[in-house]
């Protein structure tokens, strides 16, 4: 058999540091956006804050009518060119976006969602039948604050019981789903799973994703006595491929729930993006907190250039690291402003007539539209709001699952939910509407709902049961 070489080009997703500071800038909300960069300008001495002469409070506001720019193309994808160009170290938005007056803190603090609410949105508006979705709530009670499944299923089957008769091979199958959740690797009952399923979520391409999943599977725990050569030897693969399957697992996240939890007490709401109407037009621009301006300072040319060799090499060092900011925050932007006008574009109703309007829309729907994966969309919308002519509102409230209509169409959880307070308002306090009657009356609209869900909506509005609404006199 003859050897020889033959060239071949293929597609790897690598892991850059880069690629990472982006994926984890994306996820940030306003606040911590603003902490991260402060934290970076003051370690890093090449950054500086841009100072532009231009008042966030002296822009024009779209939100009040006033005429302004059209925002930048939301579609364009990041630039991904590696060269770089003095004049463009900077990331400092243009049009609305540049100088958007981001209409200061709301009055209401920012109530941080839970890495249990997280999921159970996400269950929510995933295709679960009642029996699962119940089982699924379990689970995700179940998760501790890392984001592992300590229980075994065994035991929390029977500590289920009481409340559903379940077994641990019913319960897998939900659990194998709500591990594809976001943060990807929720879920998990050991290390081992956690990294796994982070793999798994990787194109099978990626260089070093099998040596690592077999890492995972097996000699984890005995990596850091092996080394890279121990590795080698104990799986039979080439150094090389060892040390790139070692540093693929050191990129991954040991802990995927620590990154949802509570802010500290006195944060605010800052919106992330402002959305108005122009001309009868629904127009999305960036608002200021979520814009901030920084750059890298002019006379570093002339510091790496008189600076000795040891000196030279730490400024370079630091001026990597400011361009994967200043890139890692324009992608941020970019992904932030596609998301949300597709969400205007389909929850244009919503805007304009409330929540009765809302269509059903789910993270995998935006996801196909946008060329996205859910997780990205997931990670985009976490911990953002947008003001609007109906107040600040966070991005989540822009999605809903739905229930098919008699006409073929669909009608989604929230405008459901909005008919039947309506109705309830409307109702004879002497003759207070029943479950079942409000399910007679959205089935006569073309609603085709269930007493049960009926009930699950009125709970869920936190509204009583037709008995304990009843008035005489």
């Amino acid at each position: 058999m003859k050897q020889r070489l033959s060239p071949a080009t293929q597609q790897h997703l690598v892991l850059t540091p880069q690629l990472r500071q982006a994926i984890r800038l994306l996820q940030l909300s306003a606040a911590e956006l603003e902490a991260e960069v402060a934290e970076a300008v003051a370690s890093n001495p090449l950054l500086d804050w841009q100072d532009d002469g231009i008042a966030a409070d002296s822009a024009a506001d779209p939100a009040a009518g006033t005429a302004s720019p059209e925002p930048a193309a939301a579609d364009a994808e990041p630039a991904t060119d590696d060269r770089w160009e003095p004049d463009s170290e900077q990331w400092q938005a243009s049009g609305p976006a540049a100088g958007l007056d981001d209409g200061g803190e709301t009055e209401q603090p920012d109530a941080e969602e839970s890495l249990q609410d997280h999921l159970l949105w996400q269950l929510h508006l995933g295709h679960f039948s009642p029996r699962d979705t119940r089982i699924g709530i379990a689970l995700i009670d179940a998760i501790d604050e890392d984001g592992y499944l300590r229980e075994d299923l065994p035991a929390l089957a029977a500590s289920l019981r009481a409340e559903i008769d379940t077994t641990p091979a019913e319960m897998l199958p939900v659990l194998h789903r709500i591990q594809q959740f976001d943060p990807i690797g929720v879920g998990a009952r050991d290390l081992g799973e956690c990294l796994r399923l982070q793999l798994q979520a990787l194109p099978a391409e990626t260089p070093g994703r099998d040596t690592a999943l077999t890492i995972a599977a097996g000699p984890l725990r005995q990596l850091p006595k092996l080394g890279i050569e121990g590795v080698s030897a104990l799986l039979g693969c080439a150094a090389p491929e060892a040390a790139t399957a070692v540093q693929l697992l050191r990129t991954l996240d040991p802990r995927p729930g620590a990154q949802h939890g509570a802010l500290p007490a006195g944060s605010y709401i800052r919106p992330d993006c402002v959305v108005w109407r122009q001309h009868g037009l629904w127009q999305v621009a960036l608002a200021g907190s979520a814009l901030p301006r920084v750059a890298i300072q002019r006379d570093y040319q002339q510091m790496i250039r008189h600076a000795s060799s040891c000196d030279a090499d730490y400024l370079r060092g630091h001026l990597q690291e400011a361009r994967w900011l200043l890139k890692g925050l324009e992608a941020r932007a970019d992904t932030l402003l596609r998301v949300v006008r597709c969400l205007v574009r389909e929850q244009a109703a919503f805007l304009e007539f409330g929540p009765q309007a809302l269509r059903p829309l789910t993270l995998r729907s935006v996801a196909a539209e946008l060329g996205l994966h859910e997780s990205t969309v997931s990670r985009a919308i976490a911990r953002k709001y947008v003001r609007t002519p109906r107040g600040t509102l966070a991005l989540r409230d822009f999605f809903a699952s739905g229930i098919g209509t008699f006409d073929g169409g669909s009608a989604s959880s929230t405008a459901i939910q909005d008919r039947i307070r309506q109705l309830v308002a409307g109702e004879n306090p002497r003759k207070p509407l029943s479950d079942a009657r409000l399910a007679d009356t959205l089935k006569a609209e073309g609603v085709p709902v269930a007493r049960r869900t009926v009930a699950k909506y009125r709970e869920a509005l936190q509204i009583p049961a037709s008995h304990e609404r009843m008035r005489i006199g």
